[in-house]
């Protein structure tokens, strides 16, 4: 065996060992689909409280938004309150372990902490939604006693206090109660205790000035739900319109259907398994963890410590930017590996890294979109009954779904929606995709592909839907 050949199969058992260990630890991250969920459940309460100018406008709120929106969203909270619950107990187990070297445990742990501070500070407002003043009661005398301890959770358990006094017999109403509510509120659950706030202070201009913002804000809310539930279920109908299409079109005409591997030709592949055995390890696995896991976290360290020495938290912002800066030094050096190693076989056979401006691509691609979300969605229901809302999800969705900064918002958009797809996609539907049929028929090989595209995300919650996903866009690249 050379030299080089042991090197590979060292970084190959390193990759190996590090893969396994990132998907045990997604275990016990919550998957952000919960999050997704909650996000479109305080839209719901949002839109509940426009007023429409017309009958039909009514008509199609309640549509929406359902007849007992806050009993769906209390239990919405509560299911997302429980998997919490149980991710904390396994990273407490975890980071308290001998093994537990880094504190990347004990920051998830503070995290779920406040995540879960967070629900139940919102749960006790839903439960006075429904006149259940004591249970409200009840849960913000769990929270305070659970978060006194913890300075990280100083600000919730403040506003749990100032929320306390709001509805307690006589009211009690403290003197930072305004801003307290607006710094730790948001949305539906701001308007609810800013209201009560100004009623008990007799402060009727206010109070009607917040009643105009919260017609505005609910019927901004009634039209995101709308584009929110409509598109994907446009899409669901469409999709599976395609999808009995192209199962009818197996059924009678066989190899010359558009789902038969006949009428897709396989890649003429000049190299070997070990040339794509070494950009897949060095491209993708070693540069990611020397890049995404050394290189800039030092940096960000190293320019933290003399702009900001006493931070301890990157703000949006510069998580944002950081992120996209990640991926586009990944993206660089794996794209740079990859032409190195092919460099001996150029120029390649026709048909690779192609990219056609001309012809119907559109269409292939849209059809791809719209046959993609009825699967992607039916196995991400399944995955979710499967791993009960763990697993963890991509890193990014957490802070998106929490950043209200516009530039970091837009950073966030570039690194996940162009940055990151366009190096995947070059590299597993580009290189590998193509690679595996000198070895696999063109469906093996888009599954593989498929499965090793999921699994380079390090999620487990992620595997199922990214599989699914990627059987789809490789077959759409195959058929093009």
């Amino acid at each position: 065996m050379t030299i080089k050949r042991m090197i590979l199969v060292v970084v190959t058992a390193l990759a190996i060992a590090t893969i396994g260990f990132d998907l045990w630890e997604s275990w016990g991250q919550p998957q952000v689909q919960s999050r997704l969920e909650l996000y479109q459940t305080n839209l719901v309460l949002q839109a509940t409280e426009w007023n429409g100018n017309d009958p039909n406008s009514r008509l199609a709120r309640k549509a929406l938004t359902g007849n007992q929106p806050a009993e769906a969203a209390i239990e919405a909270y509560q299911e997302l309150r429980q998997s919490a619950q149980k991710s904390l107990k396994q990273l407490k187990a975890l980071s308290n372990s001998p093994a537990a070297k880094s504190e990347s445990p004990k920051a998830s742990v503070l995290k779920l902490e406040r995540l879960i501070a967070e629900l139940d500070l919102r749960l006790g407002i839903l439960h006075i939604e429904q006149k259940k003043i004591s249970q409200a009661q009840a849960t913000w005398t769990d929270l305070v006693q659970q978060s006194s301890s913890k300075p990280a959770l100083d600000p919730i358990n403040k506003t749990t206090g100032v929320l306390s006094g709001l509805w307690s017999n006589p009211p009690q109403i403290y003197p930072n109660a305004e801003p307290q509510i607006k710094q730790n509120l948001d949305g539906w659950f701001r308007y609810r205790a800013l209201s009560q706030l100004y009623q008990l202070q007799q402060r009727q201009d206010a109070l009607s000035v917040l009643q105009t913002e919260e017609q505005q804000a609910a019927e901004q809310a009634f039209n995101s739900l709308a584009v929110v539930g409509g598109i994907p279920v446009l899409a669901c109908l469409v999709g599976g319109g395609i999808l009995l299409f192209l199962g009818g079109q197996w059924l009678i005409q066989r190899k010359q259907a558009l789902l038969s591997a006949a009428s897709m030709a396989a890649w003429s592949t000049p190299w070997d398994g070990e040339i794509i055995w070494q950009v897949m390890i060095l491209g993708f696995f070693l540069v990611g963890q020397v890049v995404g896991k050394l290189l800039v976290p030092f940096a960000v360290v190293v320019v933290q410590s003399v702009l900001s020495p006493g931070a301890i938290a990157l703000s949006d912002r510069a998580a944002a930017a950081y992120s996209l800066l990640q991926y586009l030094l990944m993206a660089a050096g794996g794209l740079g590996v990859l032409y190195l190693i092919l460099k001996p076989f150029l120029p390649l056979p026709e048909g690779w890294f192609r990219v056609k401006l001309n012809g119907n691509w559109l269409w292939w691609g849209l059809g791809g979109y719209f046959t993609a979300q009825p699967l992607v969605i039916l196995v991400a229901f399944l995955n979710q009954k499967i791993w009960q809302g763990q697993g963890g999800s991509n890193p990014i969705l957490p802070i998106v779904l929490e950043s209200k900064d516009t530039i970091a918002l837009i950073l966030f958009f570039i690194t996940a929606a162009i940055a990151a797809p366009i190096f995947e996609e070059i590299l597993f539907r580009g290189f590998l995709l193509p690679s595996l049929t000198r070895y696999f028929p063109v469906w093996g090989a888009i599954a593989l592909s498929s499965l090793i595209f999921a699994i380079a995300h390090l999620s487990l919650s992620e595997v199922l839907p990214l599989t699914t996903l990627g059987f789809v866009l490789g077959f759409v690249y195959a058929r093009r």
